[in-house]
């Protein structure tokens, strides 16, 4: 019971700083989208349309460098520190070349921009956000690599710090940028591009400065005797993260294509949707936070030799998650209407927005288990299994399922916004189901490999 009380503990001190890191990133975005809102519609909707480019592109890119968390956990819990920072540099190395491949993608985002029919200043207002925010891509990566070492020692608290610094300096910047001020020209919705590169390298020299003086890495000299690249290590890297981004893209993607296929049915809808979207994105945070805190031990444990005491803190990471999602389930259900009058004040959207609440209710039970399951499948190094279950579970069953109850009456009547949903709920709980049956297989080879004789 001590055991099992300090692992659960463990799990919440390593996942606090990390929700708190996502919080600081949630309300960059926020104020990204009021300080261009309060020039124009147009130069609110330039930050929607750039950050739907930027976002699920950059992501993609960190998704790959996110393997060396449980790289890093591994070799700690092994005590295996001397190749710690030879990782790190190739971590480093590979940032370089995705920050400079991202870079070259955004450049291209004219095409993209240009099949969405924008108005001309929408479009120059888009293109200038693009243009301004593609400086941000390397250091992007390079913080992230910096963060995936820290958090990969079991350390999560310089991501929160980073995180509020990264806050403390978007609001001066967006200021500057978007209305003009210290002889920069008013920029509207693109100074939040210019904004958004500066706070990127702000973060990512100061999480340098802390990995480079603070007491906790200063004996590791991260910094010092660069090696070449190494094409082994780089492959390693590169084939435990391309299926962590590439399922992070599915699941990305499954609730972009939704959004757009919603559009056509109204704005009513589409308002609707968009309530009980956004409120379970910011409920996603706390399953994802934990999440992180369990791949974090997991790898630890398994570095150590130690598969029983990995998969106790797999288990203590799922129920944790349950527990989570009933109070957080419990407050979406009692507190719907007061959630969606939030949001708006329209009689038809707060009615339609307190329905879809029972079902995001529901979504948040599947959504903690496949998180906390997919986190822990980080943990064991176990990724391909991962992609393949999110391609089937987010398109195959999720958006199919959508498609048919939302859009069509093969089923039943056209269900709109709610068909949707069940979608969501069909697909992340078939993708909860297959993660759990493979975590179960993956612990029962590890155990049946151990026991063995020699």
């Amino acid at each position: 019971m001590h055991s099992r009380l300090y692992q659960v503990k463990n799990l919440i001190r390593l996942a606090l700083p990390v929700l708190a890191a996502q919080l600081a990133q949630t309300m960059m975005g926020f104020i990204d989208t009021v300080m261009a809102g309060r020039v124009s519609a147009t130069d609110m909707a330039a930050v929607a349309i750039g950050t739907s480019i930027w976002l699920p592109t950059i992501l993609f890119f960190a998704g790959i460098l996110m393997a060396l968390t449980p790289m890093v956990a591994h070799l700690h819990g092994a005590r295996q520190e001397d190749k710690i920072r030879p990782l790190v540099h190739q971590g480093i190395y590979m940032a370089l070349l995705c920050g400079v491949v991202a870079m070259g993608v955004f450049s291209q985002a004219n095409w993209v921009l240009a099949q969405m029919d924008l108005d001309p200043q929408l479009f120059a207002l888009s293109q200038g956000y693009i243009e301004a925010v593609l400086w941000g891509a390397p250091p992007f990566l390079l913080f992230q690599v910096l963060r995936n070492f820290s958090e990969g020692l079991s350390w999560t608290l310089p991501s929160m710090i980073i995180g509020f610094i990264g806050l403390a300096v978007n609001i001066p910047a967006n200021y500057i940028m978007i209305y003009g001020h210290l002889g920069f020209p008013a920029m509207g919705g693109a100074g939040c591009g210019v904004a958004t590169a500066i706070v990127f390298w702000a973060m990512f020299l100061s999480m340098a400065a802390y990995v480079l003086w603070a007491k906790k890495f200063r004996h590791m000299k991260i910094f010092s005797h660069w090696g070449k690249v190494d094409s082994e290590t780089q492959k390693g890297i590169f084939g435990l993260g391309l299926p962590i981004a590439l399922a992070l893209f599915f699941e990305v993607t499954l609730f972009a294509i939704v959004a757009v296929a919603i559009a056509p049915l109204g704005a009513v809808t589409v308002a609707g949707h968009q309530v009980a979207a956004n409120f379970s994105g910011l409920i996603f945070m706390l399953p994802l936070a934990l999440g992180m805190a369990v791949t974090i031990r997991v790898g630890y444990y398994l570095g150590q030799d130690k598969p029983e005491t990995a998969a106790m803190v797999a288990k203590l990471g799922l129920q944790v998650g349950l527990v989570i999602a009933v109070i957080t389930a419990s407050f979406t259900v009692l507190a719907r209407d007061t959630i969606a009058q939030l949001y708006s004040s329209d009689p038809q959207v707060l009615l339609l927005a307190g329905q879809l609440m029972f079902l995001c209710a529901i979504y948040q039970f599947s959504d903690t288990v496949q998180v906390v399951a997919a986190a822990s499948l980080r943990g064991y190094k176990d990724t391909t299994a991962l992609l393949w279950i999110s391609l089937f579970s987010y398109w195959g069953v999720g958006l199919s399922t959508g498609l048919v109850l939302g859009l069509t009456d093969w089923l039943a009547a056209p269900m709109g916004a709610a068909g949707f949903w069940i979608g969501f709920i069909s697909g992340l709980s078939t993708a909860a189901l297959l993660l759990k049956w493979r975590l179960v297989v993956i612990q029962r080879r590890l155990r049946l490999t151990t026991e063995l004789p020699q």
